[in-house]
């Protein structure tokens, strides 16, 4: 069992991704230990009274630190087995308009993450990507191109060390934290019948959390160290999302925002080249 008696550190662990992965990893495996790396020490205390019910032998340890800190995270990786590194700042409309903050985060955190992992010798690292990435139109996935080449590359420096670089890529996580699913739920829980629609055309890619979780775990069970991995997931437009949550509703078109995409992509023509099919992903 992959997590079993293994040391994981999950950066940006508060987020919905983190707590859905150390509840899975506490429910079907068996782990030494999971240290949440985060900068938010109120998120850190809310997971951990949150998680006293999955955790009754005190495996999560909350570490707070920011991933530009490269001395701080070099202390957190130290006798880690494997990382997942899903910190960033992900939000587009505030990546439009905080570019050096997006950078600082998303790229500079990324080769600090990679330094780190080098250094302290960690087994596995696995980076969260985006279908943003892919042709990015706007900051966000422009900094998170940047960052799957910075892991990808960072196999060539590996040396004799006994680490691995890969990456997972899947498009809007359902639920999460910024998605528009807990907005339009919002929205309908106040009464209105009326829900905003940027474009009418626009379609996104979907995945549970729990699909995010399997993803990843697939990743540090196969591999080897360079690879994409990317969840075959449905892409479906926002007004049927809109319709099947308030049958009947009025969709009012609000227009695009700076940076969106009318639809997004998971793979490259390029890429299609060097791209293996499998059931799932």
């Amino acid at each position: 069992m992959i997590l079993d008696n293994k040391t994981i550190l999950i950066t940006g662990g508060t987020g919905s991704f983190g707590k859905c992965f150390t509840r899975y990893a506490l429910e079907h495996y068996n782990p030494k230990k999971i240290i949440i790396y985060s900068r938010d020490e109120f998120k850190q205390f809310n997971m951990e009274n949150d998680f006293r019910k999955f955790d009754p032998d005190h495996k999560l340890r909350f570490f707070i630190g920011d991933v530009r800190d490269r001395d701080r995270m070099e202390r957190a990786f130290e006798n880690v087995d494997y990382v997942i590194h899903a910190a960033a700042l992900k939000q587009v409309p505030a990546c439009e308009y905080n570019p050096d903050e997006a950078i600082k985060t998303n790229i500079h955190g990324a080769q600090n993450v990679i330094d780190c992992a080098l250094k302290m010798g960690v087994k596995k690292v696995v980076a969260l990507s985006t279908d943003k990435a892919v042709n990015p139109v706007n900051l966000y996935g422009g900094t998170k191109l940047v960052s799957d080449k910075l892991f990808i590359a960072a196999n060539a420096y590996v040396g004799s060390k006994d680490t691995s670089f890969s990456i997972v890529r899947y498009g809007n996580v359902a639920g999460s934290r910024g998605s528009v699913i807990p907005f339009f739920e919002s929205l309908i829980e106040q009464g209105k019948t009326e829900l905003p629609i940027t474009d009418y055309r626009m379609t996104r890619f979907w995945i549970s959390l729990e699909q995010g979780v399997e993803l990843v775990i697939k990743a540090l069970e196969e591999a080897k160290g360079g690879e994409t991995f990317i969840s075959k997931i449905p892409s479906f437009k926002i007004t049927d999302l809109a319709e099947a949550m308030c049958p009947g509703c009025v969709k009012k078109e609000v227009g695009i925002r700076p940076g969106e995409k009318l639809h997004e992509v998971m793979v490259t023509t390029e890429d299609s080249f060097t791209t293996y099919e499998y059931d799932k992903h």
